[in-house]
């Protein structure tokens, strides 16, 4: 990537991993699927089995090598997000309901101006949290110490 693609970087996505779109240029046209990975660093986007290309895999220790399709990424702009009500493609808008909520709503030529949920695949996370104590981390012992203890005052600091 130039130092020219890295000054029109996307800064506020509106397109979700999970989400549902159709893709609006490019050998697959007019097709939908729902994202599975979004490349950010990019501007780009893979959808599940769409702009499929083969990629030739020489043989190597653990794997075995030929000629396998895999999904390319597609240009943020080649996508857009599918209406829930119409079924056609839109642009997302986002405003905020009565109670202070903030939501996704298609806008565009011909769209209902309907919610578009929010992907439950988003309340999974890509890494989970670690599990093991770190050497960083204070060790529980030390946390279930009390440092002040108010009938004796000790812990206290001279002020």
């Amino acid at each position: 990537m130039g130092w020219k693609a890295a000054q029109k970087l996307i800064h506020h996505w509106k397109i979700l991993r999970g989400d549902n779109v159709m893709i609006i240029r490019g050998k697959d046209k007019g097709e939908t699927g729902l994202i599975k990975r979004v490349v950010r660093s990019q501007n780009r986007v893979i959808v599940e089995g769409k702009n499929l290309v083969k990629k030739h895999i020489k043989q190597g220790q653990g794997h075995e090598g030929g000629i396998f399709s895999v999904e390319a990424p597609l240009h943020v702009s080649n996508v857009q997000v599918v209406d829930p009500a119409t079924g056609k493609p839109c642009k997302v808008g986002i405003r905020y309901l009565e109670d202070g909520s903030k939501v996704r709503v298609s806008r565009g030529i011909g769209a209902s101006g309907s919610i578009i949920p929010r992907p439950e695949i988003l309340k999974i996370r890509t890494t989970p949290r670690p599990t093991v104590v770190g050497p960083k981390d204070t060790p529980m012992d030390l946390v279930w110490e009390k440092t002040y203890d108010a009938k004796s005052g000790k812990g206290m600091p001279d002020l």
